[in-house]
């Protein structure tokens, strides 16, 4: 490497370069490689360079797959690759020549790949994606087909459906299994679940339509094919995955047949932050990668931690220290001083919501933003009382996990006639447009949509009694818009809908506003197709948070669960309700492994702050829907995963000075306890 090259290095520690340069010159080349990347340790740094590199090693940037968990993850690394390669090869800036053109989210480039080679797997190249609502809407219908939903016993409702289903394909467990781990509630119903997730498979397959779980599963499925798997896997010669450890075990199986020994390969992740269970996830992943490549791949840990002072760093290693399984790795920085942990105890949530208005109010008074400081929970409702609190004291904050954009009925509306438009078999599109029309009922419309079904033109269709001129009106736009030019399309769709806009909601006008906004966000998509998969497949986010932000004011205070926080920093954090009950949760202590994940929960909310971290002890908090009992004050023994040896790394306080010490540590909390491959995979027995 001359000195030029040498030069784009020259920022980055020595496991930082180490990570860089693996398999780009000499023996290693053949290895896969595992970077373990602590928090805080510049991972996302690290592996853009390490992509800028490969890129600079003459790797045509065609050939790389970078698989990150979001699009603006994403689009981040490959910014920040494609500059260092500009600054290397002395461009004035990114060039066409050095643009990344794989890289997204599993289910993005999944899509792309499934409808790349369509025809080879049995798919019609012009399939439509169902969002999640869109998906329990069809497991709903083909619910009631079944005659599920007049069972003299409660039969699951579609959402629990979808989870359960869910769960099996991307976990690549049986039914049985599923049900008697994560849903024993619903373990009588395992015969009828089964008929039922082979009837939603045969629909999906009718409309032509797949949902989120399908774009790993069918990949996966390909991958499985020697001739496919041949020509996808020779598409590139380098994948790079981010967050590996929140990877399930599906991604797991299609990235080892991406790259079977492993050469190529890079993962990155931290098992500590491995916090998505509920999703699928499994730390095993993470954990078992090097041995699962030939040779088995070389780990490469970054423990050098440029976000939280040093004291903050020995209480958050004293925590995952105890993890039962693990790599080992102790983060560390080169700032020294700063203060100890706080670990506050106070007599219950009010006080708790009392302490924390007061210091987010004096640290403000000493030069720390509110946008600068938050307070993290296990559980959404946990926030309840300090929500109250400070709205009392008129201190702005903003809580993250709002409505999303895509889900007001009036954008789901209009995306529901571009989806028709594109894909006539979608049914749940179908329906949803037909419904719009007055004087159609869900009657009507399903036999209308039978009749497409048949192969019928819907210009041939006999008009609805009922629907006067709007039918007509209906069929001349559907026949306009499948010719029409894109992004003028929407524009077109939007004339026709804002009539019905008008009939059916008062606040027309406010929703007519969102609508502009679509048609803006349309604007940057080359095709009606490209708009309807990027936008199911990553939505933008709300207009607004439920609870706001605060536009009027010049600052917020953040309010967040501690899965939303992952990967932010703020230079205060309090973490709410550090007691057995809610971290672990009473819900997360079923099996060892339920705890150990929520030990990495704290590990993670610790890990967020900078300068000071302040977890919370109250003695008696209320549980909501959680105890037998019903709701209810209940007395609190601080967190198990908090026990009397690590104590000395905190700085023990009383709020207010009158409080009596905590109970004991470490109380027990009470337990509580996915052609015809995809129709067969429900096959009795």
């Amino acid at each position: 490497m001359d000195a030029t090259a040498a030069d784009y290095l020259a920022g980055l520690n020595a496991e930082q370069r180490q990570a860089v340069l693996h398999g780009t010159g000499s023996q290693d080349s053949a290895s896969a490689l595992l970077v373990i990347a602590g928090a805080g340790s510049g991972k996302t740094d690290t592996l853009a360079h390490r992509v800028a590199h490969l890129m600079v090693q003459r790797v045509p940037p065609e050939r790389i797959l970078l698989l990150t968990f979001s699009r603006r993850a994403a689009s981040e690394m490959v910014r920040r690759a494609e500059r260092i390669c500009a600054r290397v090869l002395g461009l004035s800036g990114p060039s066409h020549a050095l643009r990344l053109g794989w890289a997204g989210t599993f289910h993005g480039i999944g899509a792309r790949l499934l409808r790349a080679h369509a025809t080879s797997l049995g798919l019609d190249p012009s399939f439509t994606i169902l969002d999640r609502e869109d998906a329990a809407d069809l497991m709903n219908l083909v619910r009631h087909e079944q005659g599920l939903s007049q069972k003299e016993r409660r039969f699951p409702a579609k959402a629990t459906c979808l989870a359960i289903y869910s769960r099996c394909v991307n976990a690549e467990a049986p039914l049985d299994v599923v049900l008697a781990e994560h849903f024993p509630w619903c373990s009588g119903w395992e015969r009828e679940l089964r008929a039922l997730f082979g009837a939603y498979v045969a629909a999906k397959q009718r409309q032509n339509t797949l949902d989120y779980d399908d774009l790993l599963l069918y990949w996966a499925a390909a991958m499985a094919e020697p001739g496919l798997a041949d020509t996808i896997g020779s598409r590139f010669d380098q994948v790079l995955v981010d967050e590996y450890q929140d990877t399930n075990r599906l991604q797991a199986t299609i990235l080892h047949a991406l790259k079977p020994g492993g050469s190529g390969l890079t993962v990155v992740g931290d098992d500590a932050q491995s916090i998505y269970g509920f999703r699928a996830a499994t730390v095993r992943n993470i954990l078992d990668f090097p041995a699962r490549c030939t040779p088995a791949a070389a780990v490469v840990t970054l423990a050098q931690n440029y976000r939280s002072s040093q004291p903050i760093l020995a209480a958050a290693n004293g925590v995952i220290d105890l993890a039962a399984e693990r790599f080992t790795k102790n983060l560390w920085t080169e700032r020294r001083g700063g203060t100890p942990p706080r670990l506050v105890t106070v007599p219950d949530e009010a006080d708790q919501a009392g302490y924390i208005a007061t210091e987010v109010l004096e640290n403000r008074e000493r030069g720390i933003r509110l946008r600068q400081q938050a307070v993290l929970f296990r559980t959404a409702h946990h926030s309840g009382a300090l929500e109250v609190e400070l709205t009392r004291r008129d201190i702005p904050f903003v809580k993250f996990g709002g409505l999303k954009f895509l889900d007001s009925a009036h954008v789901k509306d209009l995306l529901a006639l571009l989806r028709f438009v594109e894909n006539p078999k979608d049914r749940m599109a179908g329906l949803r447009v037909l419904l719009l029309l007055p004087g159609i009922g869900p009657a009507a419309a399903e036999r209308l949509l039978e009749r497409l079904a048949a192969s019928e033109r819907l210009a041939d269709l006999p008009a609805p009694a009922r629907a006067g001129a709007a039918w007509a009106e209906f069929v001349a736009t559907v026949q306009e818009l499948r010719h029409a030019a894109w992004p003028a399309a929407l524009d077109q769709a939007r004339q026709w809908y804002v009539p019905h806009l008008e009939r059916i909601h008062e606040d027309a006008a406010a929703r007519a506003a969102d609508l502009a906004q679509l048609a803006q966000i349309a604007a940057g998509y080359p095709s009606r197709e490209r708009f309807l998969t990027e936008l199911t497949l990553h939505p933008p986010d709300a207009v607004s948070d439920q609870a706001g932000v605060p536009l009027l004011d010049e600052d917020y205070l953040v309010l967040s669960t501690i899965h939303s926080a992952k990967g932010q920093e703020w230079q205060a954090v309090f973490v709410l309700n550090v007691v057995d009950g809610c971290i672990p949760s009473d819900l997360g202590t079923g099996s060892p492994d339920e705890i150990e994940e929520e030990r990495r929960l704290l590990y993670v909310a610790m890990t967020r702050a900078r300068d000071e971290l302040h977890l919370v002890v109250p003695q008696r908090f209320f549980t909501h829907g959680q105890n037998a009992r019903g709701d209810r004050h209940v007395h609190a023994g601080r967190s198990r995963f908090l026990p009397d040896e690590l104590l000395p790394l905190f700085e023990q306080a009383v709020w207010p000075q009158v409080v009596a010490e905590p109970a004991a540590a470490g109380q027990p909390a009470a337990r509580v306890d996915l052609a015809a491959r995809m129709r067969g995979m429900w096959a009795a027995g």
